[in-house]
């Protein structure tokens, strides 16, 4: 398995595409006016708490107040609330935590007046960025990401993730992070710190610690609201997050995010920093790796999947629905039974893949195929979990129910990825839009796929098509017809037609009889 990130630098913005063996798997946009990303945390004032929500209203500078309900608040906040205010007056000069006395915990079910007032000043986190008519969610429960933990303050827990599975390595982590960990911060250990040594651990918690320092000192004095601490740009806190021994090569087509991007990996596995090169050719880096061509198919209202599948993915303000096609195609499966547990597997993997693509969120129904045999949906929604293994949100999935639905919960913290793929008309017709140009040539491909599979396959095939989109396909030894032939072993003869409107094309038989 090869995983690879390119990274396309704009004037304004820079996209972040992160492939599996050439697939497409997650897209990225950071842009440069993005002043409240997930992770960032702010000197705030309380702008006023509302009983009946028990939760609270506070000013970070965005146009719509942040919403902080009062189980974000965390259990340490009167903690937190004495070191605000000592930092900020400048009385408070240690932000070790190691001799700084802790409060009294606060009540799991209590109110929002009895524990923040208006104008009252604390750090909150972005825990979710504004998503339409809302403003940012917020937390007072603070952490600071590394790449093998997360840092919180005012807290002495120690958890594992639940992603390590082994119960021997998760009280071997415990146990050196016990003995590591400074006092008055607690510690959560991500997956990835599975197999770790001491030293590395070590490493990134001081990094978290000079982090945390260097944020309290910004505290006296400062601006309410302010940022105090900002989250990594992307292309770090996707390689955080992400990167591991599989990836092969991050290619990047702007000089100093090069720099930069080389100097984080040379920080957190330096035999792995010659990956990182400098994409300098002519060519677009998106269309040189098939990123623009995956885009342009992969965003639409349909996705199509091998063997004539494909998805329906709809939009509504309160779920997703998608539902999952067969296609008409014939197939070697014996039974209609297995030829519904054959195109539902094919389509959970690509669902697991389109959740990740287009960061849905909130509630998603997944509409597959019925079948008949418990093991059938079993062996199902085991896959879907399996495929979905690898989703860095917290997600949920339920088995299927008895009319073949599933649903996901998936967290959506981010607002969801919508390219637009449909262009205008090339044919001029009342300003109507139409696919893609580029994914005609994917539905040409998917038709002389069922062709060939079916009646069609001993006699001659004939492609009826616009000039321009003929051209297209025959230009060159290694033309695009060239690699129907090494694929299908068959000859399939480009017919241009002047009639013929852009996007318009027929499959025909020498007698020029339709035949698809």
């Amino acid at each position: 398995m090869n995983k690879e990130l390119i990274v396309r630098s704009g004037s304004n913005a820079v996209d972040f595409a992160l492939t599996k063996d050439g697939k497409l798997i997650e897209l990225h946009k950071e842009e440069d006016n993005n002043n409240f990303s997930v992770g960032d945390i702010f000197i705030a004032k309380v702008r006023k708490p509302v009983t009946g929500l028990n939760a609270a209203f506070v000013d970070v500078g965005y146009e719509k107040d942040a919403f902080l309900h009062y189980h974000d608040l965390g259990p340490q906040l009167s903690s937190m609330l004495k070191f605000v205010k000592g930092a900020s007056t400048g009385k408070l000069k240690d932000f070790s935590l190691k001799d700084f006395p802790f409060e009294k915990d606060i009540d799991k079910d209590g109110s929002i007046n009895d524990a923040i007032k208006s104008n009252q000043s604390l750090l909150v986190q972005i825990v979710k960025e504004p998503i339409s008519t809302k403003g940012p969610r917020i937390s007072s429960e603070l952490s600071l990401a590394g790449r093998y933990v997360v840092m919180v303050p005012f807290s002495d827990r120690v958890s594992v993730s639940q992603k390590i599975e082994s119960k021997e390595e998760k009280e071997r982590l415990k146990r050196l992070v016990r003995s590591i960990k400074p006092k008055g911060f607690g510690v959560i250990i991500r997956t990835v710190a599975e197999g770790k040594k001491v030293a590395e651990l070590d490493k990134d918690l001081e990094n978290l610690l000079t982090k945390w320092t260097v944020m309290c000192k910004k505290l006296y004095k400062a601006p309410h609201p302010s940022k105090v601490l900002v989250e990594l740009n992307r292309a770090s806190s996707i390689l955080r997050d992400v990167f591991n021994d599989t990836f092969t090569g991050i290619h990047v087509d702007d000089t100093t995010l090069y720099n930069e991007i080389k100097d984080y990996v040379q920080e957190i596995a330096p035999k792995k920093e010659s990956i990182v090169k400098l994409y300098e050719s002519s060519v677009p880096i998106f269309e040189k790796f098939g990123i623009e061509r995956q885009i342009k198919t992969s965003f639409g209202r349909t996705a199509s999947m091998s063997k004539g599948a494909y998805l329906i993915i709809e939009h509504t303000e309160a779920l997703h629905v998608i539902d999952v096609n067969s296609g008409n195609r014939s197939n070697k499966a014996k039974n209609q039974e297995d030829t519904a547990l054959e195109v539902n597997m094919i389509s959970a993997t690509e669902i697991a893949r389109q959740l990740r693509l287009r960061d849905m969120g909130g509630i998603i129904v997944v509409d597959f195929i019925d079948m008949g045999k418990p093991d059938h949906r079993k062996k199902l929604f085991e896959h879907l979990r399996d495929e979905m293994k690898d989703d860095r949100a917290k997600h949920k999935i339920l088995p299927p129910s008895k009319f073949g639905l599933i649903q996901i919960t998936r967290q959506r913290v981010r607002p969801e990825r919508n390219i637009k793929t449909m262009e205008k008309n090339p044919n001029g017709l009342n300003g109507a839009e139409v696919e893609a140009p580029i994914v005609l040539i994917d539905k040409i491909k998917s038709d002389l796929e069922k062709l060939l599979s079916g009646p069609a396959k001993d006699n001659d095939v004939i492609l009826h098509i616009h000039p321009f989109i003929a051209a297209y396909l025959t230009k060159g030894l290694q033309s695009i017809r060239f690699k129907w032939f090494m694929e299908y072993k068959k000859w399939v003869k480009v017919q241009s037609r002047d009639s013929y409107t852009y996007l318009e094309y027929r499959f025909k038989n020498k007698e020029g009889k339709t035949i698809y």
